[in-house]
Parts: structure tokens; C-alpha cells; sequence
């Protein structure tokens, strides 16, 4: 079964967080956040009406960088456990994606 490789960890900042398309649709349908040495994948949706979360390219998280936000309802999210802390979708969570990283330090969509 072949996998998916995203990235290396390196490649999302500890406090970041990194948009990617392993479908190739033209648009980010997975993301990453780091904190620390934690790494979360979420699908790149909204639980309140199913949007895109940033309003640009890996614009995933607040301005403290310490929520994910959703730029078209002002949702915060917590960046490892998806709940939504305020907002329209409150108590609702992001849906997980699963990742393998590696002993290199690649992360891979879990097969």
C-alpha cells in the first residue's frame, strides 16, 4: 500500500501550522499544526458549514498562534484536540486525519 508523504516536520514551524493538497484538487484539504514536538492533522473544514478555515495560503491559526481559527465565522479551535472553544460551532470539533511520522522526522497520511 503506498502513502502519502506531506512533509518533514521541520517543514511546520513549532507554533504553526501548514495547509496541504495530497489529493491534488488545487486546494489545501489537510492541515498541520505544531506544537512543540506535537503534531495534529485536521481536514481543512469548518464544522459549522463545511468552508476552507484560513482566508490565506496556511493561515490556519490567530494572531497569538495559539487557536485555529475559521476566517469566515471567527471560530476558535484547539489546535490538539479540534474542539471549538467560541463560535458558531461551539463544543463541535475538527475531523482528524491520520499521520505516521517517520524515524526521519517525514510525516505520512496514515495508510
Amino acid at each position: 500500500m503506498t502513502t502519502t508523504r506531506l512533509c518533514h516536520m521541520d517543514d511546520v514551524p513549532d507554533g504553526a501550522a501548514r495547509g496541504f493538497d495530497p489529493q491534488r484538487t488545487g486546494q489545501a484539504t489537510v492541515f498541520v499544526v505544531r506544537q512543540g514536538t506535537q503534531l495534529r492533522a485536521w481536514r481543512d473544514a469548518c464544522p459549522h458549514h463545511d468552508t476552507p478555515l484560513p482566508w490565506r495560503r496556511d493561515a490556519y491559526l490567530d494572531a497569538s498562534g495559539r487557536h485555529i481559527v475559521c476566517a469566515a465565522h471567527g471560530a476558535l479551535f484547539d489546535p490538539l484536540t479540534g474542539v471549538c472553544t467560541l463560535g458558531p460551532c461551539l463544543g463541535d470539533a475538527l475531523t482528524p486525519v491520520a499521520i505516521d511520522m517517520h524515524s526521519d522526522g517525514s510525516l505520512y497520511l496514515a495508510p
